[in-house]
């Protein structure tokens, strides 16, 4: 991962405990937005824009819409503090993950298009999924094949979860508009 990634990883870790030490609602849900708009750009980053897409909308988007809406509806209590108080296992967990994630796992990640990373290293084997691919679908786009034909039934999945949690949200205003 290049700088850009390394600040933006640490910029998403820092809204995440932000977003859970944070004692005002309101501040809670903006710094919220903004790590999952963080999180958007990183899956850009590594290349990944289905899920970028899908996180800028439903996280950034409509999560943010409906947690601003939630708290027009209700009451804020108020509060001195801005944070909650720290205390010392949970910011022990906070540390050893850091350390866990800045040691072992992100110098383990290969660089968006490096040669040595195990995809490219047999590119017979890759050559002949994405020919096969094409044979099996007759779809030409790669990802839309394997989304289409091997994981037909993951992303059909996907889709009846999105759709009843629109159905659902809308229930739910529906209900508060008329109640």
């Amino acid at each position: 991962m290049s700088l850009v990634g390394y600040t933006l990883a640490i910029f998403v870790i820092v809204a995440a405990l932000a977003t859970a030490m944070f004692r005002d609602v309101l501040s809670a849900i903006i710094v919220f937005g903004a790590y999952s708009l963080g999180m958007a750009i990183l899956y850009t980053l590594l290349l990944a824009p289905d899920v970028a897409m899908t996180e800028a909308a439903i996280g950034a988007g409509v999560t943010t819409i409906l947690l601003l809406l939630t708290i027009a509806k209700t009451t804020r209590p108020t509060t001195d503090r801005l944070f909650e108080s720290i205390d010392v296992p949970a910011l022990f967990v906070v540390g050893a993950f850091v350390v866990v994630l800045g040691t072992q796992v992100l110098p383990e990640m290969y660089a968006v298009g490096d040669s040595e990373a195990p995809v490219w290293s047999n590119p017979e084997v890759t050559q002949a999924y994405l020919e096969q691919t094409y044979e099996d679908t007759g779809v030409q786009n790669a990802v839309t094949a394997v989304l289409a034909a091997y994981r037909g039934f993951d992303t059909f999945g996907e889709a009846v979860v999105v759709f009843a949690a629109g159905i659902a949200t809308l229930l739910v205003l529906k209900r508060e508009v008329f109640a």
